[in-house]
């Protein structure tokens, strides 16, 4: 099983592409080599992955097998999408964000330092299938440090304020304060970061552990 490799692609020093992969497929409506893709240095393409033309790509980037990401999309460096995950058109993606297995994304912006759990979903169309939905609400705002727990699924148009944290399961329909804990469905706040606990008592609280430190509670 080989690569296939399109023209017009960029690949930064040092990238490891373990085949079958397809880098610069074309989206409908262009012609092979017509969009540029560029992946920055260090990258690790692993098997079944396809990437379109026309999205850029910081450096450390690594994927899982399968990852599937379409046109129009910009990833910040050290960032990784995880088997079988889909990210269709016109994400914006920060640095330091991992976007785990079987999640879909569409129009959504990730800041940095972002996590989402495992089949994580977000939708773009509040009536789909509305021909406008491109000229709609689009899709979610993740705000720096968030965390978004498995299975999670987030509805068009809403903002989820920075180190937040999402449960497992949630249904985010509205908008998510910084600093909160939302959980249910819809979810609602049901605490504040800082009043979370280390069931073991490994730390003093959750996130303590993080490279840039704990984050006081916002104010206002």
């Amino acid at each position: 099983m080989q690569n296939q490799i399109h023209d017009n692609v960029t690949l930064g020093e040092g990238c490891v592409i373990h085949p079958p992969v397809i880098l610069g497929f074309p989206p409908r409506g262009h012609e092979p080599g017509e969009l540029p893709l560029v992946i920055g240095p260090g990258a690790v393409i692993r098997p079944f992955t396809t990437i379109y033309a026309g999205s850029t790509i910081g450096a450390g980037f690594q994927t899982g097998q399968g990852a599937s990401i379409r046109e129009d999309n910009v990833i910040g460096d050290d960032c990784s999408v995880g088997t079988n995950a889909i990210l269709e058109y016109g994400n914006r993606i920060g640095n330091h964000t991992r976007i785990h297995s079987g999640c879909f994304l569409e129009q959504v912006t990730l800041g940095d330092h972002v996590f989402l759990g495992p089949c994580v979903v977000f939708t773009d169309d509040p009536h789909p299938a509305c021909p406008r939905y491109r000229d709609c609400k689009g899709g979610a705002v993740v705000e720096d440090l968030v965390k978004i727990g498995a299975n999670a699924t987030i509805l068009p148009g809403v903002r989820i304020g920075r180190n937040s944290l999402v449960g497992a399961g949630a249904v985010v329909a509205s908008d998510v304060p910084p600093d909160a804990v939302v959980a249910g469905s819809p979810a609602r706040v049901v605490k504040q970061i800082d009043q979370l606990t280390c069931w073991p008592g490994f730390f003093e609280r959750p996130y303590v552990w993080e490279p840039y430190g704990p984050l006081p509670r916002s104010k206002g």
